[in-house]
């Protein structure tokens, strides 16, 4: 990911004189893999995994890895085969497609992973031992802001039995609690109460959370995923105002969050939410109505973020003209967040604005019914410096 981007290549640069074959992957890569290739020997575009048995199946027989698809190298000389030249041809291969069937696809080695370690900092950090278990694969939304260079423009499941054997997998080395990273794990309604039904036929016992879209949630749904040990859901709002939504392409309304997160509290779940302030094209009065929505919502968890144009998406694509840096960790490590182009809005009003969502929302959620004798003064003064900050 972008934000990986300069520790992955240290880390590279570290392992380089200890291993025969460092690849790259992942969305970045998958944007412009030619940029890895002075720190990597090759960059795997896509999805990775069949790409990569191939390639190692490659490396290790002395085979051609321009036969191998979705892979991108460089050869020393024209008709040679060799991974590590930093200085020659750059070779990309045919594309390869993505994997039809998931659940065709063997399960993540964990087994091989330093689990022990893992769990006892887990649970000596937060009181449990958490990892991660992808269901399905791409979105079928197109969020203007969203990168699909991994997955395309596709959306794939894995079956409700498929998903469960490798819970119980995961379950065995000694995890207890699991997030499901998918991108959109509530976007089928009647294949999740399949899992949830499949979990609780198993008589498993753990906890676990997702990513969910506002307009797959329900009454219904919420109960069935508390019900299966559910304890968190965290749904990308990303603006409290319809227009920008729709300026986002994010295919919601402001009143079905309201009512994702409604349905969602009343079951019993903790509920965290994500929203982008200051987005291209955004107005002071339509910031400050995101501000108001998401401090209203009854959240236990609440982020603001800077807009960020991420390579090949339709946003990077209408201010590419206006990016004038490129991503790199904050100095400061104040709020940890950087404006990457021209905005309408400085660094520091964006970051006010962060902030200022922040301070109201931990107000009501601290003080509760008695919250509205500071909150209304609070946010009638910043509401003014805002709108004067430039």
């Amino acid at each position: 990911m972008i934000t990986m981007r300069e520790e992955s290549i240290l880390f590279a640069q570290h392992l380089r004189s200890r291993t025969k074959l460092l690849v790259a992957g992942g969305p970045l890569p998958s944007c412009d893999s030619t940029a890895f290739l002075d720190d990597f020997d090759v960059v795997v575009v896509g999805e990775g995994d069949r790409t990569m048995v191939d390639l190692v199946r490659a490396y290790t027989t002395g085979d051609a890895l321009a036969e191998v698809a979705g892979i991108t190298y460089r050869n020393s000389r024209e008709g040679e085969r060799d991974a590590r030249s930093h200085h020659g041809r750059v070779v990309v291969t045919s594309s390869r497609p993505l994997a039809t069937n998931l659940d065709d696809l063997f399960f993540p080695a964990c087994e091989l992973l330093p689990n022990e370690q893992y769990i006892e900092y887990g649970r000596q950090k937060f009181g449990y031992s958490k990892t991660s278990v992808i269901t399905t694969r791409g979105c079928p939304f197109r969020c203007e802001f969203c990168s699909n260079a991994v997955f395309g423009v596709s959306y794939r499941e894995r079956s409700a039995v498929n998903v469960v054997d490798e819970v119980e997998q995961v379950l065995s080395l000694g995890y207890d609690y699991i997030h499901f990273a998918d991108d959109v794990f509530t976007f089928n309604g009647e294949r999740l109460i399949e899992i949830c039904d499949e979990i609780k036929r198993r008589g498993l016992s753990f906890a676990w959370e997702c990513l969910g879209r506002v307009d797959s949630m329900s009454d219904e749904i919420a109960s069935a995923m508390k019900n299966a040990g559910c304890r968190r859901v965290f749904f990308g709002i990303e603006s409290g105002n319809d227009d920008i939504l729709k300026l986002m392409n994010k295919h919601i309304t402001v009143r079905q969050a309201r009512s994702a997160v409604t349905s969602a509290r009343e079951a019993g779940l903790n509920v965290g939410a994500f929203f982008i302030v200051c987005y291209p094209g955004e107005m002071n009065e339509t910031v400050l109505d995101t501000l108001r929505f998401a401090s209203s919502l009854p959240l236990d968890y609440l982020s603001f973020t800077m807009p960020y144009p991420l390579p090949n998406t339709p946003l990077h694509e209408r201010i590419k003209e206006r990016i004038n840096k490129s991503w790199r960790p904050p100095e400061s490590g104040f709020l940890e967040h950087i404006c990457i182009f021209d905005a309408d809005f400085s660094e520091t009003k964006m970051k006010f604005a962060i902030v200022k969502g922040q301070i109201s929302f931990l107000l009501k959620r601290r003080l509760g019914k008695s919250a509205y004798v500071v909150v209304r003064p609070f946010e009638a003064i910043t509401d003014f410096l805002f709108q004067r900050v430039k």
